[in-house]
């Protein structure tokens, strides 16, 4: 019997001690991976961001109609006269959960920490020029130029208390991809809803519902969170009573799991994007038969591949429905998105054999495909499909499948010749996908841009977006910006993810487009 089995066991009997069923006071928490870090600004992923935002606050919240709404900061609005500058109102009576009042010094410390160099937030602050605290609750962020739109933004970057980051020498980030650990890795002390009370990484986290939160108290006063890689593993538990809300159903288990009593089963659209990328630099790539040239660096072998795919044999066998096949790395949810940009082409194999062969490639060449096989729903098998669809062109792809914990490092060190990456946009604008996945790897911008492509005049227009005040300038430099990364073939499409929660009894969770239902939310009928 394995050492992780055996954990995960352990872990669903001390959960089973606790409560049979969900109650109004403890809910048993099952997701395929745990959160990459606690520190607060070290990693941009939906489940480290996901687990955060039940300890911590932000300034402003993400509803799951998609609006903003007070959080931390309860009004924002630029200064009269001085359109370069946000100003934001705090919330009052606000307390961390060792006792330390909330100020606008925390919030100045914080958004400094999340722009800082090793932080993976800072393209979300790459227009701050400086954070201002006015008195004990405003705060002005001063601007590059003017930005509209930077609110949005805000939405996922947590605040700290400054002075017990002093305390616990965490002013700087945790360098994840360097392995860097840090007290604040393991340890919290947020504003939020919940404690954290024990921690043991991908086994159990239990919190514990803070007394001094400043909010109406919440159904849900304890949460057991548990990591269940194993797809049967984590429905297995649902059935047998062990865990009350599953997040992330596999596909093959929906049918069964909708006409099974005392289980609900709810589905919606997320905002997140499939797709895979390419290393597009002039190295060649360390996995290839091709030692002389990045076969990747040709249009044509990138046009191949993309008739080679079989998007809708995806979404029908692998996804069994479940996905909504697209030709763009945005959902419809997001500012940018267009119906023609939505449309992908028709598969077709002997039109990609023959650019194969123009391009100089008429026998193929190998290569690696770096996946995660328990982060994006049915992730692996995607890869699978992907890498059958490729040996048909000739493209012998070898499939290296890793927890995303060690997934997605190698795409932030550039340490990966090809790669499946799932992207949400939690801005519901494309700047956020341009800052992070196609400008060039330098100061705040390119963070996740494994393929490490480069496009100075791209990048300008990038830059741009920032400080546009002028909505319509500002879409057609979003649509320029597209129509470019769509003729290079940058990246791959694959499709847009659906999501599928599991309950058990009278609790309901709705899906979040973000695919961060925050628990103290959530209600519990009678």
């Amino acid at each position: 019997m394995s050492k992780t089995f055996l954990r995960i066991t352990a872990a669903l009997l001390a959960s089973t001690m606790l409560v049979t069923g969900a109650s109004a006071e403890t809910v048993r928490w099952a997701r395929s991976s745990d959160a990459l870090t606690l520190d607060p600004h070290s990693q941009n992923q939906g489940v480290t961001h996901n687990f955060a935002h039940h300890i911590y606050e932000t300034l402003v919240n993400r509803e799951v109609d998609g609006s903003l709404s007070p959080r931390l900061a309860t009004e924002w609005a630029t200064k009269e006269g001085e359109p370069n500058v946000w100003v934001f109102t705090l919330r009052e009576g606000v307390t961390f959960h060792n006792g330390n009042p909330f100020t606008a010094e925390d919030v100045v410390f914080s958004l400094d920490r999340a722009r800082s160099e090793k932080s993976n937030m800072r393209q979300l602050h790459a227009d701050v020029a400086s954070v201002v605290a006015v008195d004990d609750l405003t705060v002005e962020v001063h601007m590059n130029g003017p930005s509209p739109l930077y609110p949005n933004n805000l939405t996922n970057t947590f605040i700290m208390d400054k002075e017990w980051s002093e305390e616990n020498n965490v002013t700087e980030v945790q360098d994840y991809a360097a392995g860097e650990d840090n007290y604040a890795v393991r340890n919290t002390n947020g504003t939020g809803p919940y404690i954290l009370a024990e921690r043991e990484p991908d086994v159990r986290s239990r919190l514990t519902v803070f007394e001094g939160h400043w909010a109406d108290a919440p159904a849900v006063t304890e949460i057991v969170f548990l990591p269940i890689t194993e797809n049967a593993t984590r429905i297995a538990a649902l059935l047998s009573g062990e865990v009350d809300f599953v997040q992330d159903v596999p596909v093959q288990d929906i049918e069964r799991l909708q006409s099974t009593d005392g289980i609900t089963v709810t589905t919606g659209a997320e905002n997140r994007s499939i797709y895979f990328a390419y290393r597009m630099d002039d190295a060649p790539l360390r996995s290839s038969n091709v030692t002389d040239v990045n076969p990747f660096q040709n249009p044509l072998v990138r046009e191949a591949i993309h008739l080679a795919v079989d998007r809708d044999a995806i979404q029908r066998v692998v996804m069994r429905g479940q996905s909504v096949p697209t030709g763009i790395v945005v959902p419809p949810f997001v500012n940018g998105w267009t119906e023609e940009l939505d449309a992908y082409p028709a598969t077709d194999v002997a039109r990609a054999r023959e650019l194969m062969a123009e391009a100089g490639y008429p026998d193929g060449f190998t290569v690696t495909l770096d996946t995660p096989n328990n982060r994006y729903v049915n992730d692996e098998a995607i890869s699978q499909a992907l890498v059958n669809f490729l040996g048909q062109i000739g493209i012998q792809v070898t499939l290296a499948s890793r927890p995303v914990a060690q997934h997605s490092p190698l795409i932030t060190a550039n340490e990966t010749d090809f790669y499946m990456l799932g992207w949400g946009v939690p801005t519901f604008d494309s700047a956020y996908n341009f800052n992070d996945l196609i400008h060039s790897k330098e100061g705040s911008y390119g963070a996740y841009n494994g393929g490490l492509y480069s496009n100075p005049e791209v990048d300008a227009m990038i830059e741009s977006l920032g400080t546009e005040v002028d909505l319509d300038v500002r879409n057609a430099t979003i649509a320029a910006i597209w129509e470019i990364i769509q003729a290079e073939r940058m990246v791959l499409p694959i499709h847009n993810q659906v999501l599928a929660y599991a309950t058990r009894g009278n609790l309901e969770v709705a899906v979040h487009p973000e695919n961060q239902p925050l628990l103290n939310t959530v209600t519990i009928s009678d």
